[in-house]
């Protein structure tokens, strides 16, 4: 499972937030660079250089959600119905 890989190898759900969080602020960046670097290109340019880089934050927001439920099910992604109702029972 690639959630589980990513997690063992060391990344964590707040890496991937990070990571979402970097992508905003490089698409506007990198909108920004495109249209003052290439003026002849306009606008439609860098909306597509800004948007293509935008498209990285849901994904890493999608990993960081998936890390965040693995720890803290201790490495299971999901409870099983019969482990939920023996919880229930114990509480």
């Amino acid at each position: 499972m690639v959630i589980q890989k990513m997690h063992d190898i060391g990344i964590r759900s707040e890496h991937a937030y990070m990571a979402a969080l970097a992508s905003i602020g490089l698409s506007i960046a990198t909108w920004a660079t495109s249209l003052n670097a290439e003026p002849g290109a306009g606008i439609a340019r860098a909306d597509r250089w800004g948007i293509f880089v935008g498209e990285w934050a849901p994904t890493f927001f999608g990993l960081g959600l998936a890390l965040s439920h693995y720890e803290q099910h201790d490495g299971t992604l999901t409870a099983s119905v019969h482990d939920l109702h023996r919880e229930g029972e114990a509480a």
